[in-house]
C-alpha cells in the first residue's frame, strides 16, 4: 500500500483531449505546463477505460480538459463525470496557444485543450446528459428533424406543381395546404405512361410523406408535452412557456444544476445579458449575439406571447418604448433579461437532483 508522503508526492497534471469518432488523442502537462506524455485511444469504453488507468499513472489529475462534450467527446465525458473527475467543456479552441504551438495536429489541438484549463481560458463544466433533459433534447431534436423534412416535402411538391401539365395546376394550385396534401394522397395516377401520370404519381408520395411526417410530429409532440410536465410543471406554469420553449430553456440548463451558479450566468447563457456599447458620453447597451440561441429564441417567443396577453408585460413596454432613445427591440431584450432572472430558480428547481425524477413510461 502507497504511503501518505509516496502519495502527496504525485505529480499534478492537466490533461487535454482532442475527441473524434473513433480516437481520440489526449496530452499530459504539469501544472507548471511542462508536457508529459500523450495517449492516441479508441473512443470505446475500452479505450475510455485505458485513458482514464493512463492518466492515474502519470499523477494526480486536477483537471480534464474535453473538446466537444456535447458531441464527440460525450461518452468520454460522461464516463470521467462519473468517476468523480473534474472535468471541463473546451467549447472553442485557443487560437493563441495554437499558434504558440505551432500548427494544428491533433495532438496540438489536445495540448491546446490542457492549456486553455491551465490558463482559464475554459472554464465551463459540461452536461451530464443522464437525466431526464437528456430525454426531451433528443425527442426535441427527433421532433425538428420531421419538421424540416416535411417543410421539404412541401416545398419540393409545390416546385412540381409549379412545372405540372396546366390543367392538372389549374386544378390544385388554388387549394389550402390541408387541402392540397389531401386530395394529391387521395389521387390514383395509374400507369406512369404520360406525364400527367407522372406527375401525379410524384405528387401523391410527397403527400402520403408529408402526411406521414406530420404523424411522426404529433407523435414527438406529445411525448415532450409528457416530459416537460412531468420534469418542470411549475415552468410550464408560467404565462406564454409551452413544452417547446421550457425543453429548449432546460436543454440550454442541462441535467446538472451546478453549471449555473447564478441568474446572470444563466443571461449570459441564453445570450440576454447586456453587452456595453458605450462611446464618449454615450452610455448604451446592444443586444448579444453569442449565447444559446434556441435558448434565446424561446426566451424571445415567450416574450411576444406576453406581449399580446399579459397585462404586465404590455405595461412594461408601454412605459418603457420610446423613452430615453429606448425602441422596441431594446425593451424586448430587457424583457427577455428579466423574464430569464425569473424562470431562473423554476430551472434549477427543476434540474435540481433532490426533485428530480426521471419521467416514467407513458
Amino acid at each position: 500500500m502507497p504511503s501518505v508522503t509516496a502519495a502527496a508526492d504525485r505529480e499534478q497534471i492537466v490533461i487535454g483531449v482532442d475527441t473524434h469518432k473513433d480516437t481520440h488523442v489526449a496530452v499530459a502537462l504539469t501544472v507548471q505546463g511542462a508536457f508529459v506524455d500523450t495517449l492516441n485511444f479508441a473512443s470505446t469504453s475500452v479505450g475510455i477505460g485505458q485513458v482514464m488507468r493512463w492518466a492515474a499513472g502519470l499523477g494526480e489529475v486536477t483537471a480534464w480538459g474535453v473538446e466537444g462534450t456535447g458531441s464527440y467527446g460525450a461518452g468520454l465525458a460522461r464516463a470521467l463525470l462519473a468517476a468523480g473527475e473534474p472535468v471541463v467543456d473546451v467549447n472553442h479552441a485557443n487560437r493563441a496557444a495554437r499558434r504558440v504551438l505551432g500548427g494544428k495536429t491533433d495532438r496540438i489541438d489536445a495540448e491546446a485543450a490542457a492549456r486553455s484549463v491551465l490558463t482559464g481560458y475554459a472554464t465551463a463544466i459540461p452536461k451530464t446528459g443522464d437525466g431526464p433533459v437528456e430525454l426531451l433534447r433528443i425527442t426535441r431534436a427527433a421532433r425538428s428533424s420531421a419538421v424540416k423534412a416535411r417543410t421539404a416535402a412541401m416545398n419540393q411538391l409545390r416546385a412540381v406543381l409549379v412545372t405540372a401539365p396546366p390543367m392538372l395546376r389549374d386544378q390544385l394550385s388554388a387549394l389550402s395546404p390541408a387541402a392540397l396534401i389531401d386530395r394529391c394522397a387521395k389521387t390514383r395516377p395509374g400507369t406512369a405512361t404520360t406525364v400527367e401520370a407522372g406527375v401525379k404519381r410524384t405528387l401523391k408520395a410527397l403527400a402520403r410523406r408529408h402526411q406521414q411526417l406530420s404523424a411522426e410530429i404529433a407523435e414527438h409532440s406529445r411525448e415532450l408535452t409528457r416530459l416537460a410536465e412531468q420534469t418542470a410543471p411549475a415552468l410550464l406554469a408560467e404565462h406564454g412557456v409551452g413544452p417547446d420553449t421550457a425543453a429548449a430553456l432546460l436543454i440550454a440548463a442541462g441535467d446538472n444544476p451546478e453549471r449555473l451558479h447564478s441568474e446572470a450566468a444563466f443571461a449570459a447563457l441564453c445570450g440576454t445579458n447586456p453587452i456595453p456599447a458605450s462611446s464618449g458620453q454615450t452610455n448604451r447597451h446592444r443586444l448579444n449575439r453569442s449565447g444559446d440561441r434556441q435558448a434565446n429564441a424561446a426566451l424571445h417567443r415567450i416574450i411576444i406571447v406576453r406581449l399580446v396577453r399579459h397585462d404586465e408585460t404590455r405595461a412594461y413596454m408601454r412605459s418603457h418604448a420610446n423613452r430615453n432613445g429606448s425602441n422596441k427591440l431594446h425593451v424586448i431584450r430587457c424583457l427577455k433579461r428579466a423574464l430569464a432572472r425569473r424562470l431562473y430558480p423554476l430551472i434549477v428547481q427543476a434540474i435540481t437532483p433532490d426533485t428530480q425524477t426521471m419521467p416514467t413510461a407513458a
